[in-house]
Formats: C-alpha cells, sequence, structure tokens
C-alpha cells in the first residue's frame, strides 16, 4: 500500500523546468486585486463601498432601515447572478421587483412567510434570502447556510432585535430616534459620535457594522434604472 507520503505528490508527469524569478525581480510583479462582493453604495470619500454577501460559512445580516434599501440590494444581488428568494407579508410591494429584475427568468421569486423551499445554494450558484417579514419576524423555514446569506429587514428596533443583532455577522442601521440609537449602541459596541449621528442621517444613508468592529457610512444612490423602478431613496416606506 502507498505510503500518506506518497499519495500526496500526485500522478508522475512531463518534467519542465521551474518558472523562477529572482528575489531582486519581486517587486516589479503585479496582481490584479479587487474587492469581490456587491457594490451597496459610496463611502464619506466616495469611493466604492462592497458588501462581501457569499461566504463559505453561514452569513446572517440584518438591516433596521427602509424597504427602498433591502429592494435596491436584493436588485443589485439579483443582477450579479445571484439568486434571491423575498420571504414577505406584502407581495403587492415586491411583485414590480421581481418582474422587472427577472427579464424572463426567476432570478427574484417571492414567497409567502415561513414558505421559503430550500434553494440549493452553491459557490456557482449563490442565494441571498431577503425576509421582510415585519416587526417581529417567526424563526424562518430556511436559515443560513453555506453561499446562502440571509437578510433580515427590520424597519426600527423592536423586541427580536437584540437578538438578530448577536446573531449577525453584519448589521446596517439606518435613521432610528435617539433612543433605539443609544440602545444599538450598547449591543454594537458604538461610539457617542454614531449615537448622535444615527437620528439625523439622511435617506440612503446606512451605518455597516461588521462583527470585527468596522464601521462604515454608505451612501446608496439610485442608477437611472433603479430610481425608475424604486423612485428615490427614502426612509419610512
Amino acid at each position: 500500500m502507498a505510503s500518506a507520503t506518497s499519495a500526496l505528490r500526485g500522478l508522475y508527469g512531463p518534467r519542465r523546468a521551474r518558472h523562477v524569478v529572482p528575489v531582486d525581480d519581486l517587486g516589479a510583479l503585479t496582481l490584479p486585486l479587487g474587492d469581490d462582493g456587491l457594490t451597496v453604495g459610496h463611502d464619506a470619500e466616495n469611493r466604492p463601498a462592497v458588501l462581501g454577501l457569499y461566504h463559505p460559512a453561514p452569513f446572517d445580516i440584518l438591516l433596521i432601515g427602509g424597504l427602498w434599501t433591502a429592494q435596491a440590494l436584493a436588485l443589485r444581488a439579483a443582477g450579479t447572478g445571484a439568486r434571491v428568494a423575498v420571504e414577505t407579508g406584502r407581495p403587492q410591494l415586491w411583485t414590480n421587483l421581481a418582474h422587472a429584475a427577472g427579464a424572463g427568468q426567476e432570478c427574484l421569486t417571492l414567497h409567502e412567510v415561513g414558505r421559503v423551499p430550500p434553494m440549493g445554494a452553491t459557490v456557482g450558484s449563490p442565494v441571498l434570502v431577503v425576509r421582510d417579514c415585519g416587526m417581529r419576524p417567526p424563526r424562518g423555514r430556511v436559515s443560513s447556510a453555506p453561499w446562502q446569506s440571509v437578510l433580515t429587514l427590520l424597519p426600527y428596533m423592536s423586541p427580536v432585535a437584540p437578538r438578530l443583532m448577536n446573531a449577525a455577522g453584519l448589521v446596517g442601521l439606518q435613521r432610528i430616534s435617539p433612543d433605539e440609537a443609544a440602545h444599538a449602541a450598547r449591543i454594537l459596541g458604538l461610539s457617542q459620535t454614531d449615537v448622535d449621528a444615527l437620528p439625523s442621517i439622511g435617506d440612503g444613508v446606512t451605518l455597516w457594522c461588521g462583527d470585527n468592529q468596522a464601521r462604515q457610512y454608505v451612501m446608496t444612490q439610485p442608477t437611472e434604472a433603479e430610481t425608475g423602478l424604486l423612485g428615490n431613496p427614502r426612509r419610512v416606506d
């Protein structure tokens, strides 16, 4: 029986000269590196802000904000080739978006609350599940999984918000009241500057908070096509 060491060597094949670069020449090499994800807007320096939605491990996102932003993210996710499943109790607000995003194909589908089927996400066919289920969304039938992220939308802080915040890998906060901002700060470890800013940030602005203490304000500005479909950014529906 072959040893474990020999099994790792692979098959024998043609021998070719190795590609070797002198150490002094390494500085001349460049590799095209870029952010891999969904462009959700621009930061304060007008640089593109990219959100990595799909991961080899389960990933949950919580957005405390407006329907407009959730729909813009869903539309952009579908535009990158992901499949988007929307679990909602108000399908009338999503129907036009589903028709426009599909362009004849079901890349954005609508489902009743608790009726999202298994989506079979893979690295080549990632899935975003958007849960638009009100202030107290029930526990989802379909949860986050490898290459399948779940974005839960809450219009405001609610009794379930602390649990969802603690479970999420990413939290987005739009304009909320001073009391809500203080409550969110205690959970997320926000600075007093953020607490003071959150009650007055404009429509379309989101403070994204990662689980590694990363914080970034992002302005989501619609394209002409998005404006025609969704209208202008708004916090309240």
